[in-house]
């Protein structure tokens, strides 16, 4: 027999900044009434089940800093490899591990943001206003902190942010805020917004969190 039931798992902790528990609440009641299952867990111990991950068909992840083993990191990557889908914002998605594996299934890594909050423009990509995970919207502001990534190549980038030039660079360089990718069989979404819980307040920004979490479902 088959079920039309689909498995969230949230994994959740780390730099208490980020308010992750607060965070990733909000987010719970939608998920289930998108029709999944909702579970939580507080420790990174849960990417040693494979089989338990393997048989999730989304993976929440609102971690900031910390270590992640090899088993672990391995054992993620082989799961969304398979299907399992992966999605985060903010810093408890790039922000988290020294891990190369980890940071090649993400697709990103977060570097730096200037001091303190800051209002700045969100612009999503014209090429790319059909995916459906920023469909029929347009252009925002936020007031938070406007991250600057490193990025793989092999990303697809649907929304980026713009910093002026200043006494270190010459010129403004733009930079992704928001992208998706494809691992083998799975899909991850990340979004660099999502500091603190007034940020998913902008109707864009949640949106476009919650519409990611479903494309990177299985």
């Amino acid at each position: 027999m088959t079920s039309d039931i689909r498995r969230a798992l949230v994994v959740r902790g780390g730099w208490d900044g980020h308010q992750p528990v607060t965070i990733s609440d909000s987010f719970v009641p939608f998920l289930k009434d998108r029709g999944f299952t909702v579970e939580t867990s507080e420790d990174l111990a849960v990417y040693e089940d494979a089989e338990r991950l393997a048989a999730t068909d989304l993976i929440v992840q609102c971690w900031t800093m910390g270590t992640i083993t090899r088993e672990q990191s391995e054992n993620l990557a082989v799961a969304v490899r398979a299907g399992t889908g992966l999605a985060g914002w903010h810093g408890g998605i790039v922000d988290c591990f020294h891990d190369h594996g980890y940071h090649l299934l993400t697709g990103g890594k977060f570097v730096m943001h200037p001091p303190g909050f800051h209002d700045h423009t969100v612009r999503l990509l014209p090429e790319r206003a059909d995916h459906p995970v920023i469909e029929g919207l347009n252009d925002f502001t936020v007031h938070t902190e406007q991250y600057w990534v490193l990025t793989d190549p092999h990303i697809d980038v649907l929304a980026t942010t713009t910093f002026a030039a200043d006494e270190l660079r010459d010129r403004p360089a733009v930079m992704p805020a928001v992208w998706t990718r494809t691992w083998g069989a799975g899909r991850v979404f990340v979004s660099t917004i999502g500091h603190k819980p007034d940020d998913f307040d902008v109707p864009e920004v949640r949106t476009l969190t919650e519409r990611g979490l479903l494309w990177a479902s299985r």
